[in-house]
């Protein structure tokens, strides 16, 4: 009877032992299930940092197979997409001068507009020029370039808000205020969002570099 009861026991304990393995490795996948992101999974959780998260979504979801939950890309991206949104947007104001009954001053801020945003094209561009150039350099070398992108976008940033500023009032009420800052409020928005997903990406490859001890 005692040498029942001990097999009874070893069977017993063999038993608990593979449930317990059989839960352990449910709880792991179920773990790597829920850390694990989707290419768009990716680009959702990141565009949380930005202002304008669902025109972040709508901007780079068509990217996320390239970009690949990688830092540098998902700013190079958003950068790429806020210049060819600033492009568009410019070429577009610029049509502006040649609406038939256009008044004096929505002309001269139109024209003010252009200089502005023809602006933003150029410190975009030289943005996206300087993040593809940065390859793999770390310390000093790192932060001076991102020091410039961060500087120029938001340069750029300000260039479309100072357009916008030329409209205000009561008095520039009509069609071309409206068909203007609709373009560049856009342009502003991305913008503001690009300029979120660099810093984002600035902090996060600044903490991961190991501070030097004394």
């Amino acid at each position: 009877m005692p040498c029942r009861l001990t097999e009874d026991m070893a069977r017993l304990g063999f038993f608990v032992l593979v449930f317990s393995f059989v839960f352990y490795m449910a709880g792991i996948a179920a773990s790597a299930s829920t850390t694990t992101l989707t290419p768009r999974g990716y680009i959702v959780a990141s565009c949380k940092a930005t202002r304008y998260p669902a025109l972040c979504v709508e901007c780079l979801s068509g990217y996320a197979n390239a970009i690949r939950e990688n830092e540098q890309h998902l700013a190079q991206t958003a950068l790429s997409v806020s210049l060819s949104r600033a492009q568009s947007a410019a070429a577009y104001v610029a049509k502006m001068t040649h609406v038939r009954g256009i008044k004096p001053r929505e002309r001269q801020a139109v024209k003010d507009c252009i200089e502005n945003m023809g602006d933003t094209v150029d410190r975009l561009s030289q943005s996206v020029k300087e993040l593809s150039h940065m390859g793999r350099a770390g310390g000093e070398g790192f932060m001076l370039h991102m020091s410039n992108v961060q500087t120029w976008v938001s340069a750029a940033l300000t260039d479309e808000k100072t357009c916008l500023d030329g409209f205000a009032g009561r008095v520039m009420d009509g069609n071309i205020k409206v068909a203007v800052r609709r373009r560049v409020v856009h342009v502003a928005q991305v913008t503001s969002n690009a300029l979120a997903l660099v810093n984002r990406f600035a902090a996060r490859h600044r903490a991961a570099i190991p501070t030097e001890k004394p």
